[in-house]
């Protein structure tokens, strides 16, 4: 992982697991597990997405997308 994006990501996973954990009633361990096997998950790692610049509600959102159909869609950069 790029050394520059590892604070943004320490500061973006908090609100991640914190839905997953209100929404789908999952305890902090289980909710940190599908986050961090997730291809979203991967996907923050490379600097080269850009996804880390997304908030975090939409981060969630295409966490859900990937939980629930297999597929992340990545939004298209503006």
């Amino acid at each position: 992982m790029e050394k520059c994006i590892s604070p943004v990501i320490a500061m973006i996973t908090p609100g991640i697991l914190n839905l997953l954990m209100e929404n789908r009633k999952l305890s902090l361990d289980e909710a940190a597990d599908l986050l961090y096997r997730s291809q979203l998950y991967e996907a923050l790692e490379d600097e080269k997405t850009k996804v880390w610049r997304l908030s975090y509600p939409m981060l969630y959102d295409m966490l859900e997308e990937e939980l629930t159909t297999g597929k992340i869609t990545f939004p298209e950069e503006q």
